[in-house]
């Protein structure tokens, strides 16, 4: 077996973990253990909880003292015995703390899965620009796998999904035992401050780094709301006779994994259009996008509307990945050498981070504010974080000064 084939299984599955569950927990905490708005947003507040603290603490680990193939192994299966735990959980406290741990042993996954990768394709004389992109691709066809199976097996708004995911992470981390060795490189780790990014602190005395990050944050908070609403969303069309039946009603996890389809199309234009017309333009291009995302979801239905629905799944993949690999080479160019790991752990943390659980508790309040004994009021949700995500491109348009200068901008590498 060759060198990338073993790669591409280990983000097939790494991703694959995700996809069973990310999309369609929030239908099926709304829908089948009938949790509140607010309840099902605290929840999804794990997830940026988990992002700040987890990512650091195990990227040190894997630098001083573990082998990171054997730490991704290890998280992995300990959190296979977390989602088992969590598909047996039917009150909101209870989940929210399973949830975190769920959470705390998967987020730091995503970055440790890289580290490994790298570490192998160096170790092998293998340029990771080049050779790690392809096999990330396969990441994100996993996670498009795992919501096809989920969703044909109808386990969207039960708690199988919780039980297939944690399967899947015990498979994931057995196999990852079977990986090359990936040893601890002390030359190269991090301390506290520089995993948590506090050295980039600093650059928020230059005011365009400022508002970079300023917006990072806002922008952060719109990043997951349609993986935590859209199931809940589609769902409740099944009580309108008129979509009752309709495929988009019947297979949620089909239609949302449009949105993870179009990511693996627009992050191949990345560099086309960085090149063209710059990052400032990029990044509000993602902003537009997310208005685009949102106010489509508002106007559109399973039935009639269904090419609104698909339409705003479509542009997911220039409102998610724009500004997330387009601000990732705005620090990699802007930031000082000797703290550029420091500002893209800072970026990490105000999108992932800090703007995810913003989003995950101001979504969660939104929607119960807009539910009433006859369900919720999902035109003006979408709505306005429509106008939300319009008003921050509009200010950012304004606020932020940046020069595009062509022939300096590289093709970025996908993370």
């Amino acid at each position: 077996m060759s060198l990338k084939f073993r790669l591409t299984i280990i983000n097939f599955l790494q991703f694959f973990i995700w996809g069973a569950y990310l999309t369609s927990i929030g239908g099926y905490m709304y829908a089948t253990l009938h949790f509140k708005g607010e309840e099902i947003g605290a929840i999804f507040l794990t997830l940026g909880i988990a992002s700040v603290f987890m990512p650091p603490i195990l990227g040190i680990i894997s630098d001083r003292w573990v082998n990171a193939e054997r730490l991704l192994g290890i998280t992995h299966i300990i959190g296979a015995a977390a989602l088992y735990y969590a598909s047996t959980i039917d009150t909101p406290s209870r989940m929210f703390w399973a949830m975190l741990l769920v959470c705390a042993t998967y987020m730091p996954t995503i970055s440790l899965n890289n580290t490994v990768s790298y570490h192998i394709l160096k170790n092998n004389g293998l340029e990771p620009q080049k050779y790690f992109p392809p096999i990330r691709v396969w990441g994100t066809i996993g996670f498009i796998a795992a919501m096809w199976l989920t969703d044909l097996f109808h386990w969207t708004l039960t708690a199988t999904q919780l039980v297939f995911a944690a399967v899947s992470a015990l498979v994931t981390g057995l196999y990852c035992f079977t990986l090359p060795p990936c040893k601890p490189d002390n030359k190269g780790a991090q301390t506290l401050a520089q995993a948590f990014g506090i050295e980039a602190l600093k650059l928020f005395k230059i005011p365009k780094m400022a508002i970079f990050f300023i917006f990072s944050l806002f922008l952060g908070a719109a990043l997951q709301i349609t993986n935590q609403w859209g199931v809940p969303f589609i769902d409740h069309f099944k009580f309108d006779p008129a979509f009752a039946n309709t495929a988009g009603v019947k297979y949620p996890n089909i239609l949302i994994s449009i949105s993870q389809i179009s990511e693996t199309v627009f992050i191949v234009t990345i560099p086309f259009f960085l090149r063209k017309y710059g990052i400032k333009t990029v990044m509000l291009m993602s902003m537009f996008a997310w208005f685009l995302r949102f106010g489509l979801f508002g106007i559109g239905d399973p039935g009639g509307g269904l090419f609104f629905l698909i339409l705003s799944m479509i542009v997911y993949g220039m409102a998610f990945d724009f500004f997330n690999i387009s601000g990732s080479l705005f620090i990699e160019r802007e930031a000082p050498a000797m703290i550029r790991g420091s500002a893209q752990g800072l970026f990490m943390m105000m999108t992932n981070g800090i703007g995810a659980m913003i989003g995950s508790f101001g979504s969660g309040w939104l929607i119960q504010h807009y539910t009433e004994d006859n369900g919720t009021n999902w035109k003006a949700v979408w709505f306005i974080f429509a106008a939300y995500a319009f008003i921050i491109g509009i200010i950012f348009m304004l606020v932020f000064r940046y020069r595009h200068t062509p022939d300096s901008i590289q093709q970025p590498a996908v993370h």
